[in-house]
C-alpha cells in the first residue's frame, strides 16, 4: 500500500511538472507581449534547451519558483559554453523564461 501511494505523488509530481513546462513554452510562443516576435525567431537550440528543461522537471515530484529557476539557468549554462550560439539570445531565453513564473504559478493552483 505504501509504495502505491508513493507511485501515485510522483506521478502525480511528473504530472505538475509537464504542466509547468508546457504553460512556459506555450506562454513564451503565445502569450506574452512579445509572442509574434518570439514565435518568428524560435531557434532550434531553444527547443532542445526547453526539451531538457521538462526532462528536469518531470523528475522532481515538487515544483516552485526557486527549482524552475535553478533548472533554467542550469540547462542554460550548458548552451553557453556553445560557441554558435550568441550570449545576447540566451540571456533573452532565461530572462522570458524565468518571467513566466507566475503565470505558471496561477496555472498549477
Amino acid at each position: 500500500m505504501k509504495n502505491n501511494s508513493i507511485v501515485k505523488g510522483v506521478a502525480m509530481g511528473a504530472g505538475i511538472a509537464t504542466a509547468v513546462a508546457v504553460t512556459a513554452g506555450a506562454y513564451f510562443l503565445y502569450g506574452s507581449k512579445n509572442a509574434n516576435k518570439n514565435r518568428k525567431k524560435v531557434k532550434s537550440w531553444t527547443l532542445k534547451a526547453k526539451g531538457e528543461i521538462l526532462e528536469k522537471l518531470e523528475n522532481i515530484s515538487e515544483v516552485n519558483e526557486e527549482i524552475y529557476q535553478k533548472i533554467v539557468e542550469g540547462v542554460s549554462k550548458k548552451y553557453q559554453a556553445l560557441k554558435n550560439i550568441n550570449e545576447k539570445d540566451i540571456a533573452e531565453f532565461v530572462k522570458e523564461l524565468k518571467g513566466h513564473w507566475k503565470n505558471i504559478a496561477k496555472e498549477l493552483k
